[in-house]
Formats: C-alpha cells, sequence, structure tokens
C-alpha cells in the first residue's frame, strides 16, 4: 500500500449530520483529515446556511474532494424498502429528482469539482425489464448535465452485484460514468464479496468509501455497519487489490451508524494508516 495513504483520505460530511459549514470544520479538525466529500444537497436546501462554506474551507485549509448528491422519497428501513424508494428509479419522485439534480450540477461546478457521487437506485439484472431503458434513459440524462460541466459521477455500489453494474455502465456508454466502490454495502446488501467485486468494476473505479459491515443472519434484513477493521471486509486484500488495479484515487471514509462518530472515523484513519 502506497505510503502516501494519507493524503488520498477524505471524510463524508454525511456521516458526522452537520448543521452547519463551522460544526463540520470542527469536526474535521478533531479527526485530522483536511478533506471531506460534501453532500451538497444542504448547499441547494439552506443557502443561508452553507453558502459561505467554500470561503471557510479555504480558510481552513479543507479541501472538498467530490461531491455527493441523495435523492428524495428514500426509505432505508429494510432492504426492499429502499429497492422500492431509491434512487432514480420510481416514477412518483423523478420529476422532483431531476429538478434537483440539476440545481446540484451547477452547484458542484461552481466549487469546481471534478467527480460526484449518489445512488442510482436498484438496477435491472435482465434487459428485458421495462425499468431497463428507463434507468439508461434517465442515467444518461443525468450523466449529460454533469459531463456538460466536466464532472464525473460515481454510482456507488451495494445494491446489485458487481456484473450487474458493470453491466449497466457498459450498456450505458458514457465516459464520465463510473464507480464509487463501497465494500460494506456488498455485505449489508448481500451481493457478493466485496474483493471479487472489486476486482470485476476495476475498469471503472473513480473513488471508495471505507466503510465496514457484518451480514445479517436474517434474510431480508440489514446487518450491522460496524467501524472499519471491526466488519468482515478484508483491508489487507482489499488494498492489495486497488494496488494490483493501479487505482490512486480518494479514500473517503463513511460511518452511517452509531453516536460516537468522530471517534469512529478516528479509529478508522488509524487502522487503515496501521496497514501500511
Amino acid at each position: 500500500m502506497p505510503a502516501n495513504l494519507f493524503s488520498r483520505l477524505a471524510v463524508c460530511s454525511w456521516s458526522l449530520q452537520p448543521a452547519s459549514p463551522e460544526q463540520l470544520l470542527g469536526y474535521l479538525r478533531q479527526i485530522g483529515i483536511p478533506r471531506v466529500q460534501l453532500a451538497l444537497d444542504p448547499l441547494r436546501e439552506k443557502p443561508e446556511v452553507w453558502g459561505a462554506a467554500p470561503e471557510l474551507f479555504a480558510a481552513a485549509g479543507v479541501t472538498i474532494a467530490s461531491g455527493m448528491f441523495g435523492t428524495v422519497g428514500e426509505d432505508y428501513t429494510t432492504p426492499e424498502t429502499i429497492r422500492r424508494t431509491g434512487g432514480v428509479v420510481p416514477d412518483a419522485t423523478w420529476e422532483q429528482n431531476w429538478r434537483n439534480i440539476q440545481a446540484v450540477a451547477d452547484i458542484a461546478a461552481r466549487l469546481g469539482l471534478k467527480l460526484v457521487t449518489f445512488h442510482a437506485g436498484f438496477l435491472p439484472h435482465e434487459e428485458s425489464d421495462p425499468d431497463f431503458r428507463k434507468l439508461l434513459e434517465r442515467i444518461g440524462r443525468i450523466a449529460g448535465v454533469f459531463g456538460e460541466r466536466g464532472i464525473a459521477l460515481g454510482f456507488e455500489t451495494g445494491q446489485e452485484t458487481a456484473g450487474t453494474l458493470r453491466s449497466f455502465l457498459e450498456q450505458l456508454g458514457c465516459a464520465n460514468v463510473g464507480v464509487n466502490f463501497d465494500p460494506a454495502n456488498m455485505i449489508l446488501y448481500e451481493k457478493g464479496d466485496p474483493i471479487a467485486a472489486l476486482r470485476v468494476l476495476a475498469p471503472f473505479l473513480r473513488s471508495c468509501h471505507l466503510k465496514d459491515a457484518i451480514a445479517t443472519k436474517v434474510p431480508g434484513t440489514w446487518g450491522d455497519e460496524v467501524v472499519v477493521g471491526t466488519g468482515q471486509v478484508d483491508w489487507r486484500a482489499f488494498f492489495r487489490t486497488l494496488d494490483e488495479v493501479r487505482f490512486t484515487g480518494d479514500l473517503a471514509i463513511e460511518r452511517e451508524a452509531g453516536t460516537t462518530r468522530v471517534a469512529d472515523i478516528k479509529r478508522a484513519t488509524e487502522y487503515v494508516l496501521g496497514l501500511v
């Protein structure tokens, strides 16, 4: 694993649930990582709170490594509820999502970002599925609005197998669309071995999330997201594989459970750097 690993680390801002950019900066100082993957929806929804974020970050020496946006109406109660409501698949929320996405693309361009990630939703396994062509068209439109601004997109992994996602990306054929690989999501969604999936998706890697998990013992329910280094991701194999496929992009630490997230992300940082 390369010695320059620290310079590639970032923190997912939404993990810290900040109410303001000032609070986010305080958390980042505690963690000791001056790079962030920034949730862009707060800038769209609350410009009066988040509008000064770029200037505040620059003054504090914090770099925005990339952006992220969510979609409306998502319900993560169970794997089945997010299958029905996730991403840009549902027709009922598509028009609102499309308006929000265009606004987010403008924000990302003003920030000078080169990569934005998102959950597209569950991609159909079969091309004969009516949703397959619908998703190709919708994601093609999204790719276009970001591509016009010189911005790449990264699909979050996990909601389908690596083979299904790769096949979809090959069919999509958009040069600015790739993958934000999350090994824990492969475990949480029960979509295959993370290391094998990483190899399948290697040609499309844009960035990675560092997140860990333990698989469910009850099919149809969630497993447990846990602190990096305490779950079922084989991190030595993960980083070895990244080296083998010559991936040198960003690695953003994500923590979406628990009430001690600053401490958990610090532990994750120490664990990952300890593997060098």
